[in-house]
């Protein structure tokens, strides 16, 4: 399957923005280790300081360190015995209303969420004589920039959700203007030589009153020119709010059928045309351009069949306000990954298609009608079923 222009540029948005954010995140990681070891670089000094007081011939006065140096840092850092009992604190909040036993309980477990975090630096004297330990946590600094990740992921899925669907949105809304273009100018160019051709036949009719031949064949002309005439009020009503009436939907699609069915022998074909409906069925629709849909959803069907016969059936259903068409043909069939891509604007299987038909009837019935056109099942080799819901 081809991938269309648009698609591929939504791929590769979709694999910049991925990538963006993996470079924020390794460059945002990268920060945070660096700021941890400089941290970890700190506490290691004062802990050297530690033992250089411990060393001396003064016998040492931790309070100086405690006091003038480590009270410079950041983070929160506890100073322990060697088993662990608490001795200095400092950067850490204590609830002064908690009993000595509960401030203990708390200190002992924020020791074990420091030690999780980041192993304590040993005081010792020599190498085999520890005097303390110093336990140390995360600064609000290295916290916030924890959390910088998230907000960094947060922020490019929300741009990219608003972009593709700004994205969509223009999208469509480019593709309803060419629509509206098209049928409007369509409308417009059929108009003139409609009325010229109307104006001839009327001539030829006061001419041919005595000849039975010509008299038939200007009949037959007429017929397709009121085709036409129907063709140009379907593509006028393009781009405008069409009036939806309650109409007797079984009959619509017998006549249609009928239609049909007259050309089918044109195309050295023999199909078989069945319609399935309880009884005469209503519902709330624009006459033309349901019509219309009816036709391409044949045309379609009758394009599908590759042998020389093949059935095209209609079932129509009806539970409350719901009204549900089935159309299902005895055609080639549609792969699954295709099911979505039949609608879309310029896919056509067709050397001579543009590719319009299914797009313009998915447009008729969910833009117009309020109601959804979808395939319902289909596999190739065993047909495909088309399915109209309509709310009356």
């Amino acid at each position: 399957m081809k991938v269309s222009r648009t698609n591929t540029f939504k791929i590769f948005l979709l694999v910049a923005a991925f990538g963006f954010v993996a470079a924020m995140l390794f460059y945002s990681q990268k920060i945070i280790t660096r700021l941890l070891d400089k941290e970890r670089e700190v506490v290691d000094l004062y802990a050297k300081a530690f033992e250089y007081v411990s060393k001396s011939s003064s016998g040492g006065d931790l309070t100086f360190v405690l006091d003038k140096v480590i009270k410079t840092i950041d983070f929160p850092v506890i100073l322990t015995d060697t088993q662990n009992n608490p001795i200095y604190t400092t950067n850490l909040e204590i609830d002064s209303s908690l009993s000595a036993g509960d401030s203990l309980t708390f200190l002992r477990e924020t020791l074990a969420e420091m030690d999780e975090v980041n192993k304590p630096i040993p005081i010792a004297v020599n190498d085999t004589l520890i005097l303390n330990y110093v336990h140390y946590g995360e600064s609000d600094l290295i916290k916030k920039l924890r959390w910088l990740p998230y907000i960094e992921i947060s922020i490019a899925a929300i741009f990219m959700f608003v972009a593709y669907i700004g994205f969509s949105y223009f999208k469509r809304s480019e593709q309803s203007n060419i629509w509206v273009g098209m049928a409007k100018e369509t409308a417009h160019q059929l108009g003139t030589p409609l009325s010229s051709i109307m104006g001839w036949l009327e001539i030829m009719r006061s001419d041919a009153a005595n000849t039975p031949k010509l008299t038939q064949t200007l009949s037959e002309i007429e017929n397709d020119v009121d085709r036409l005439n129907k063709v140009t009020a379907r593509f006028s009503k393009i781009g405008s709010r069409p009036d939806l009436k309650e109409e007797n939907i079984t009959m619509v699609i017998q006549g249609v059928m009928q239609y049909i069915s007259r050309r089918i022998p044109k195309s050295g074909k023999t199909i078989d045309l069945a319609l399935e409906s309880p009884a005469d069925l209503h519902a709330m629709i624009n006459r033309e351009l349901f019509e219309w849909v009816i036709e391409n959803l044949m045309k379609n069907a009758l394009d599908a069949m590759e042998g020389p016969t093949g059935k095209i059936t209609f079932a129509i259903s009806q539970s409350g306000h719901r009204t549900t068409i089935d159309v299902t043909d005895t055609g080639r069939g549609i792969d699954q990954k295709l099911h979505k891509e039949v609608f879309r604007p310029g896919y056509s299987t067709k050397k001579r298609g543009w590719g319009l038909g299914l797009s313009l009837s998915k447009r008729i019935i969910e833009d117009y009608h309020k109601g959804r056109l979808f395939v319902k099942q289909s596999a190739p080799g065993k047909g495909t079923t088309f399915r109209i819901k309509l709310v009356r």
